[in-house]
């Protein structure tokens, strides 16, 4: 390497970035080439002063040289816990720019949800979904870029930005391949663990390019910066030891040779041993002795700067230090001169910025960490006071206040429990849980603690199940949680059971909370929750009588309040697994609606009872075949989610169900359509909850059901969907949709011993519903050759129990079977009965499989051809060919 700087005049931390900056360079001229081009991301990682934010600089010299709209923000080690801090400042040019209409037009349906997020709306009544916030920020950015292009994004110091931040970018970063935008990303190794590492690790990956380490500068490249900086006489031993104690760091260089400008050293061997203490005066330690020798009020200046971290104006740190503000300004004159402070870059800066920045966040670090702790503590009181009294509200004043001193301030405690409610409705959950468990050790008043335990397990519900449990276990242990506070918390707490695969105990947790109630509302909410739980366990036996309990309840119930029509629901789910009369499940689910509607608290976005009921209420018309009715009911989750910004496990959940619908109904494109959407939406949440189930279930069914076998077993393998399965129950029923996988990929003895589970599980459930888990069909189909006696024996128990439903498919589909198992004129007459039935039936896959069969036993091309038509507007593809290779051998025959 010679002794040349990169480009005439080029920061000091530019040398020796040849590569980094032709690789911005090439992706500026990518996306500056058309408005066409693929998003760009570069992604460059280095060891704290080795001249990460000096190449953002430089990318941002080159891209405005180019005429790109160019946005930055840097994460601050202090500002971590701000949620939305750094999106906000990156989008801060284009939000101040826009009026409130124009806002709103731009970012349309999202305005609502992503604008409480970046600081221009009102946060809405309820608690914001952080998945649906992230999904609002991705949209906003990309119809903004849109607008802005050529546009440039830079995040300096992402292993310090908030996680919402990293979350937003992460989600982003995966989605820019059709989006004309460079984002470029500089980093420190290590530094974050958790969510924030697996954020930083998945923007990485979505690179295209492996991520960049900057390296520190050689030997040659500090003996050319030590030239240029104090003069070439700088002899080579001198030049040798500025290498040595600063181990090529370009910011300890840097400011070494500044040093050494500053105390007129002479560079030759003579003086290089004066070099290492030279080095130590400019950081750690040796920077707070000379910030001290600064005098007191700089020093004052200083800490209150590093305390407030962004936004340092003289005149608000001399509120916070309660200087003059002439003395102020003199302070913030001193720390400019010696390189600790220094004026925003106006190419970067905005409004609200500030007037004044650490000149390198090293500067910041050590300053903030000079402060003696009582006093730092005592400063991020006094900053959130000014917060408060400013008007910014609790939200924006926490960040102080998790960091002030407990002292049993019951202010404090209720400070933070408002900036806890406000972090929720903007959909940051973390800042919330951080906000409150810091309460907790203020601590709070007795008749408080209960409600804020409370409080902190509502709000890790959907984060942190397992700590929800302990939260909301010791809250209702204490005295002051009562009435329909201590009611609502047992069902989170049963909630959060649900969802860390407890549902023993959630059901148990329920039951025992009931027993303590006398006859009244409360109790009634208690045993319907029990009762939901129990429904949807599929792991052992239920209670003695459950069924015929719940039965006698449901017939007091007039629908007069959500108890009641909570227990319809579950009488009409309850009847419908068993395979009861169908009619009697539609008539308790029609008694549960208001005027054909859910009624008010009972609606999808309601959180007194939970998804699970609503979802049972629309399975219920689905097996019922009143598939209109579970169409309507799913497609309004999904617009309910949609419209609320839901875009986590309720959104996921709504597809998943709505594919459902139209899975019976025989609309097989579409079902596939919403049921990979809501595979990718679960995935986002985790693999192996019940959500995630049903998702891969319902879409490997629909797969079979289309004739696309080897995508069905791919799509299997590719998402584990094999035992062990969950402890809910899943619809469509996870051991028929396996068993008939595998008899479909030719596993014979596989997919019988899968169905005969199905059968054993079935029967300890008491799920005789043949429609719901139709493995009777399928394994009397596989067992017709080796056993034919016990297949028409499963066939008999079939259409027994499907008469019993009394639905016409269910009754259509059980002679479909004993069709299969007949020969000559037997096979014939069932199959046509079967057409007879299925030509009733809302399910047209199932009308069109019994057309082609009736066509192909009774040699009918009429027939065929009909059973053609219906497979084909199904997208059947595996019908429609077994429908016209039948067609072809009668014609064959006839010629």
């Amino acid at each position: 390497m010679t002794e040349v700087p990169p480009a005439a005049g080029a920061p000091a931390p530019l040398w020796e970035r040849d590569e980094e900056i032709a690789a911005v360079v090439e992706a500026l001229d990518v996306l500056c080439a058309d408005r066409s081009s693929s998003g760009g991301l570069l992604v460059f990682r280095g060891e704290a002063g080795l001249g990460k934010t000096a190449l953002l600089a430089e990318t941002r010299r080159l891209a405005e040289e180019r005429g790109c709209t160019v946005w930055s923000a840097r994460g601050g080690e202090t500002l971590r816990s701000v949620p939305f801090n750094v999106v906000r400042r990156l989008l801060q040019p284009a939000l101040v720019s826009l009026l409130p209409e124009e806002a709103r037009e731009y970012l349309g349906d999202w305005y609502d949800i992503a604008g409480p997020a970046l600081g221009i709306a009102d946060p809405g009544g309820r608690r914001a979904d952080p998945q649906g916030v992230c999904d609002g920020l991705v949209a906003a950015v990309r119809r903004l870029a849109r607008r802005e292009w050529p546009l440039v994004l830079l995040v300096d110091d992402a292993h310090w930005a908030d996680q919402e931040t990293l979350r937003w970018l992460a989600a982003f970063a995966e989605r820019l391949h059709d989006l004309s935008v460079l984002v470029v990303v500089a980093r420190r190794p290590g530094e974050v663990t958790g969510d924030s590492a697996r954020h930083l690790d998945a923007v990485a990956a979505a690179a295209a390019r492996p991520e960049t380490t900057l390296s520190a500068f050689t030997p040659d490249a500090t003996a050319g910066l030590t030239r240029a900086t104090v003069g070439p006489h700088a002899d080579a031993p001198f030049c040798r030891e500025v290498w040595t104690v600063t181990g090529g760091n370009p910011y300890e260089t840097v400011e070494l040779l500044a040093k050494v400008q500053d105390s007129e050293l002479e560079p030759a061997e003579s003086s290089a041993g004066e070099l290492r203490a030279l080095n130590r005066s400019a950081r750690g330690g040796g920077l707070v002795a000379r910030l001290e020798g600064l005098g007191i009020d700089a020093t004052r200046f200083a800490w209150a700067a590093a305390v407030l971290g962004t936004g340092i104006s003289v005149n608000l740190v001399a509120r916070l230090t309660t200087m003059r503000p002439g003395q102020a300004l003199r302070c913030a004159g001193s720390l400019c001169t010696a390189r600790i402070l220094t004026a925003p870059d106006p190419a970067g800066a905005r409004a609200g910025d500030g007037d004044l920045e650490f000149v390198h966040p090293l500067i910041a670090t050590a300053v903030y960490n000079s402060i003696p702790d009582a006093l730092r503590t005592a400063m991020h009181g006094i900053a959130a006071q000014i917060v408060t009294d400013s008007g910014r509200g609790a939200a924006a004043a926490s960040r102080h206040l998790l960091q002030v001193h407990p002292d049993d301030d019951w202010e404090l405690v209720e400070q933070l429990r408002e900036a806890a409610r406000e972090h929720l409705a903007v959909g940051a959950p973390d800042a919330a849980r951080r906000c409150l468990e810091r309460a907790l050790r203020e601590p709070p008043r007795p008749d408080v603690h209960a409600r804020l335990l409370y409080e902190l397990g509502c709000a890790t519900l959907l984060t942190a199940p397992a700590r929800t449990i302990g939260q909301l276990r010791t809250a209702l242990a204490m005295p002051g949680l009562d009435g329909p506070a201590r009611v609502d918390a047992v069902f989170r707490l049963s909630q959060a059971l649900l969802h860390n695969d407890q549902l023993e105990q959630a059901v148990r947790t329920v039951e025992a909370e009931a027993a303590r109630h006398e006859e009244g509302p409360a109790r009634l909410r208690l045993r319907a929750v029990q009762y939901m739980w129990e429904g949807v366990h599929a792991g052992e036996a239920p209670a003695p009588r459950r069924s015929e309990r719940l039965a006698g309840l449901a017939r007091t119930c007039t629908g007069r309040d959500n108890s009641e029509r909570a227990l319809l629901i579950l009488r009409g789910f309850d009847a419908m697994t068993h395979g009861e009369n169908a009619e009697e499940v539609v008539e308790a689910c029609d008694r549960a609606l208001v005027n054909g509607r859910l009624a008010p608290g009972l609606g999808w976005t309601d959180t007194e009872w939970g998804v699970e009921l609503l979802m049972m209420l629309g399975s219920s018309y689905a097996y019922a075949d009143r598939l209109d009715r579970a169409e309507n009911l799913f497609a309004e989750a999904l617009r309910t989610y949609t419209t609320a910004g839901w875009s986590g496990g309720h959104l996921a959940l709504a597809h998943a169900f709505l594919g459902l619908a139209f899975r019976r109904q025989g609309r097989l494109r579409d079902a596939e359509t919403v049921l990979r959407e809501s595979l990718r939406l679960a995935e986002r949440v985790g693999r192996g909850l019940p959500l995630y189930w049903s998702a891969m279930c319902g879409l490997v069914d629909t797969l079979l059901a289309r004739g696309h076998v080897r995508e069905a077993w791919t799509t299997a393998e590719q998402y584990g969907f094999a035992p062990p399965y969950p402890s809910t129950i899943v619809l469509p029923d996870t051991r028929s949709v396996r068993g008939r996988l595998l008899l479909a990929v030719g596993r014979t003895e596989d997919g019988v011993n899968e169905l005969e589970a199905a059968e054993k599980a079935a029967a300890v459930r008491g799920g005789h519903n043949p429609v719901l888990a139709p493995w009777a069909v399928d394994l009397a189909g596989a067992l017709a050759a080796q056993d034919p006696a016990r297949a028409a024996r499963l066939a008999a128990d079939a259409r027994r129990r499907a008469e019993r439903f009394g639905t016409d498919t269910a009754i259509g589909e059980a002679l479909r079977c004993a069709a299969r198992l007949a020969t000559g004129r037997r096979k014939v007459d069932l199959a046509a009965r079967a057409v007879t039935y299925l030509e009733a039936s809302p399910c047209q896959y199932e009308h069109a499989a019994a057309r082609i069969e009736y066509g192909l036993a009774a040699g009918s091309t009429g027939e065929l051809d009909r059973g053609l038509a219906l497979a084909r507007s199904c997208g059947a593809d595996g019908l429609a060919r077994r429908a016209k290779q039948g067609l072809a051998a009668l014609e064959g025959g006839l010629s």
